[in-house]
């Protein structure tokens, strides 16, 4: 199953706050807490779990070694799990397709997503470009939830 509706319906519940998990080099399990949301792929308008990332995080180097992830979201007793393989885009990750530009809304869109808004948005998008912001892009391949 890869409907990620269960997931989406909690994003609003607690701000977006999800647990992200990732792969170590050793195959240790490394986790973060981190904004996400649900938005259609850029390059191929599927859905899928969104969330931006500093650049030069250990989540972006273990993505980069092992393009794959589990993430999960909850409020309260309800949660819902996304696995899956991600794609990275940003200035340490480009890709054919999605320019400085489209990268700059693609972080707002993102972070809208994950139920974020902002007062000045020249201001977001000067921050997200000084810190090497990067769209982590969770393409499902299973999903689960609680009963």
């Amino acid at each position: 199953m890869t409907d990620v509706s269960a997931f989406a319906d909690l994003v609003p519940l607690d701000h977006g706050l999800c647990v992200l998990s990732t792969l170590r080099g050793d195959g240790s399990v490394q986790a973060s807490v981190v904004n996400a949301g649900v938005l259609p792929h850029p390059l191929t308008g599927e859905r899928v779990v969104g969330l931006v990332a500093t650049g030069g995080s250990r989540k972006l180097h273990n993505l980069r070694a092992a393009p794959r992830a589990t993430i999960v979201a909850r409020a309260g007793w309800q949660w819902a799990a996304v696995e899956g393989r991600t794609d990275l885009i940003g200035p340490d990750d480009p890709r054919t397709g999605v320019d400085a530009e489209a990268l700059r809304l693609l972080l707002r869109e993102i972070f809208q997503a994950a139920g974020g808004t902002h007062e000045d948005w020249d201001v977001y998008d000067r921050v997200m470009a000084e810190e090497r912001r990067t769209a982590v892009l969770l393409t499902p391949v299973r999903t689960y939830t609680n009963p």
